[in-house]
Order: C-alpha cells, then sequence, then structure tokens
C-alpha cells in the first residue's frame, strides 16, 4: 500500500506523532524513569487572539466613524440670542372701588370691593385712686311713748329727730305713727311703737348705751314731757376711717385704656377675616366705640371698679388680581400696534383718597407702568435663518427688525458647525431683557 504524504497532518495522525515522540525521549536512569517533553509552541492560538483583537479595532472604528457622521448631519444646532429694546409705558388713574359690582369695569374704571366688619367687647377692673374719710353713722331701735292727756294718736314723718340725754342726735328712718295713751282706773298708760333710727353723723362716738330720748322739735308745746322715747340695747355701727373713692379721671382713664386695648382687638379680629390675597389699605378701615361705660359712678367709695367697651371695626378690602388686572388691561388697551406687553415689569401703586366705608365705596388713585418691546415672530425668523452664517444671520435680524433691538449673540454647536442647520428645530431664539 502506498504511504500517504501528509503537508498538514490530520488531527488523530498529529496526536500519533506526538505521542511515539514523547516515548522516545524517556531516558532510564537506574531505577527512575526521567520523562523529559519538550515545549510545543501554540501558533494556532496566537493567530487567533490577533484575529479578535484586530475585529474589535474595526469595530470601535465602525462606532466612531458612525457617531461622527450623526454629529455632523444629525445633531448641528444654532443658539440665536436677541435682547430686544424696552420702551416703559406709565399711566396715572382714578378708578372706583364698589361693593355693588362683581367685576371689572374698564370703560367705567370700576373695580369690586368687598365690606367686612368685626365687634369686640372688653370688660376690665380698675383700681379706685380717691382717697376719702368714711364713716358710718351708728343705727338701733328705740321705743316711743305717747301719754298726752287728753289721750290722742300723733304722726311724725320720717327724719324727725330724737336726742339722747348723753346730747346725740338721731333721725327716725320711717313714718311715724304712736297711738293714744289709754285711762285704767285713774291711771294713764301711754301708747307706744318700735322704730329704726340713725346717727345723723358718722363715728363711734354714736355707739351710745341705752339712753332717754326727747323730740327737740316739741320744745316749747304741750307734748315735749308728754312723748319721750328709750333704747333698751346700744346703739351699733358708727366708725371712722380711710377708704378709696372712684374720681372722674378713673373713669375717664379707665375708658381710654380699655378703649385702645378693644379697638386693637376689632381691628385684629377684623384683618383675620381678610382673605391673603386682598389688599386693605389702611384708611379704608375704621373702629366706633358702640359702648363704654360702668356701673361706678364718680365719688362713690370702692377699692375698684368695672369698665366695659365694645368696638365696632369695619373696613374694604379689594383683590390684588383685580387691581392689577385693571391696571394691565389699561396698559394693554394702549400698547401702539405690534408692541408687547412685558409682564416682569409691570409696577404699580395706590391709595385711597376718599373712603366711605358704611356706604361701601372708595376712590382710589393708581400709579402704573409696564415695558413693552416690539413683537418677535420666532417661527417666521427662523425659517429665515435656515443654512446661514453668523453674518447672514445678523443680516437678516437687522433687516428683519432694524433698531428694536440692542444686541444679538449666536452659537453653533458643535464647535465644526459654521451655519444654521437646515431644520428649523434645531434653531433656537431665545428672547433676553436687560
Amino acid at each position: 500500500m502506498p504511504r500517504k504524504i501528509y503537508d498538514i497532518k490530520p488531527p488523530k495522525v498529529a496526536r500519533k506523532s506526538q505521542k511515539d515522540l514523547k516515548e522516545s525521549l524517556v531516558i532510564t536512569k537506574g531505577k527512575r524513569k526521567i520523562q523529559e517533553v519538550p515545549q510545543l509552541t501554540h501558533g494556532r492560538h496566537k493567530k487567533e487572539s490577533s484575529s479578535i483583537w484586530w475585529l474589535v479595532l474595526i469595530a470601535i472604528l465602525v462606532i466612531v466613524v458612525a457617531v461622527g457622521v450623526y454629529l455632523f448631519f444629525k445633531l448641528p444646532k444654532a443658539d440665536v440670542t436677541i435682547w430686544p429694546k424696552v420702551d416703559t409705558l406709565s399711566f396715572k388713574q382714578t378708578i372706583t372701588a364698589d361693593k355693588s359690582v362683581d367685576s371689572i369695569d374698564i370703560e367705567n374704571t370700576v373695580i369690586p370691593v368687598q365690606y367686612f366688619e368685626a365687634n369686640k367687647t372688653n370688660s376690665q377692673d380698675f383700681p379706685a385712686t380717691g382717697n376719702a374719710s368714711n364713716e358710718g353713722e351708728a343705727q338701733g331701735t328705740i321705743t316711743i311713748y305717747n301719754k298726752y292727756d287728753p289721750p290722742e294718736s300723733l304722726n311724725f314723718k320720717t327724719g324727725t329727730h330724737f336726742m339722747s340725754d348723753s346730747g346725740k342726735l338721731f333721725v327716725a328712718l320711717q313714718k311715724i305713727v304712736i297711738p293714744a295713751a289709754t285711762k285704767s282706773g285713774g291711771k294713764i298708760i301711754p301708747g307706744s311703737v318700735k322704730i329704726n333710727v340713725q346717727a345723723v353723723e358718722g363715728g363711734s362716738d354714736y355707739n351710745i348705751a341705752p339712753s332717754n330720748f326727747v323730740i327737740p322739735g316739741l320744745k316749747g308745746t304741750p307734748y315735749y314731757y308728754s312723748v319721750y322715747a328709750t333704747s333698751s340695747n346700744a346703739m351699733t355701727g358708727g366708725y371712722t376711717g380711710k377708704v378709696k373713692k372712684v374720681t372722674d379721671d378713673d373713669i375717664q382713664g379707665a375708658k381710654d385704656v380699655l378703649t385702645d386695648k378693644t379697638t386693637s382687638d376689632a381691628m385684629s379680629a377684623l384683618k383675620s377675616q381678610i382673605p391673603s390675597d386682598y389688599v386693605l389699605l389702611d384708611n379704608a378701615a375704621l373702629s366706633d366705640v358702640t359702648e363704654a361705660s360702668t356701673q361706678t359712678k364718680s365719688g362713690a367709695i370702692a377699692d375698684n371698679f368695672t369698665y366695659k367697651v365694645t368696638v365696632q371695626a369695619s373696613a374694604l378690602a379689594f383683590k390684588k388680581s383685580d387691581i392689577d388686572q385693571f391696571a394691565k388691561n389699561y396698559i394693554i388697551s394702549q400698547v401702539p400696534d405690534g408692541k408687547t406687553l412685558l409682564d416682569n415689569t409691570f409696577k404699580i401703586d395706590y391709595s385711597a383718597s376718599t373712603v366711605d366705608v358704611s356706604g361701601g365705596k372708595a376712590t382710589l388713585n393708581l400709579d402704573f407702568s409696564s415695558g413693552v418691546y416690539q413683537n418677535i415672530d420666532k417661527n417666521s425668523l427662523a425659517l429665515s435663518m435656515l443654512g446661514e452664517n453668523a453674518n447672514q444671520i445678523n443680516q437678516t435680524i437687522n433687516s428683519s427688525l432694524g433698531d428694536q433691538i440692542s444686541k444679538v449673540k449666536i452659537n453653533f454647536w458643535p464647535f465644526w458647525v459654521t451655519s444654521a442647520p437646515n431644520n428649523q428645530s434645531a434653531i433656537n431664539i431665545e428672547l433676553k431683557f436687560q
């Protein structure tokens, strides 16, 4: 059989040759066998690794080229910043705030206003500062006798004086009717009645022991010795001391202090009712004292007294948005054709010249202004910039807006781009205001 000759050995033949080579290199030394196997070069593995790296490099190169193409054709954009010139329009206007209307009326210069009301009542004790001497009058009971003959009943008015045997005067606290005396076997039995009396002056000197009394007013008449009185118990209650009394200044001072406090409380209660989006002008609120009184009169003996005050607070307030809207609408009605209102430049000041809170009307003076600038149609302007370089864009803006702008800034992206893309959506126009 002819011998086969291989340029490249098949795997089985190659494995057999390596086995024969290993066996031929076994050397026996003594009783030990030492096997020496030559290191074989893996050329095939090296070729495979090199091929993989080349594939990776090619893939990276393809990605870079693809990204570059995408950036070049898809991402170019132009940022155009324009600073329009701003003119200021200023106005002064007098308007009426009326609670009878519900909406803004620019033609008649009227805005709605709302009426608010709050009531507050406070009472407080105040010390009396006046000094006085206080004398308590002694009081007691006496029995009046009538032994007048011929017998008859006697009448005496309230306030009739009785004098004790020690010379102290007392007055009757009631009307007196003394029954007539009676006779029994030639003996006269006097009629009698008990009454309450009070000393004519204060002081402890009138706290007298049981005494006999006469009626000084009967002196010189037949009744003087026939009508008399006695007390079986001592008079009590008479004293002298220093006390406080209420003065006119005390009452007025209490009124002033409590009125200020109650007015402040009423105003606070009023403001708490007004929503945060409403404006309350200082002279559009008023307070009215509806009650200020005390049951203690000037001169009364007392250590303190109570004062009471009631205050009604009322106001007119309007919505901040209503007055702002009125002013903005007014400005818009006066803006020249082709101009646009610049909202963030709007300013307004207002004050009330006349206020009728109870009538629900107020006259307001307005001073307001706002900036305006030339209308700019970004869409049509962007269309006119397609494919233009920076100089051409500047010329386009100048021819369209002229002296209505103060500055223009143009930026292209990425860095290698030198003209606006042909895609309108890639052209960004921004307006800035100084």
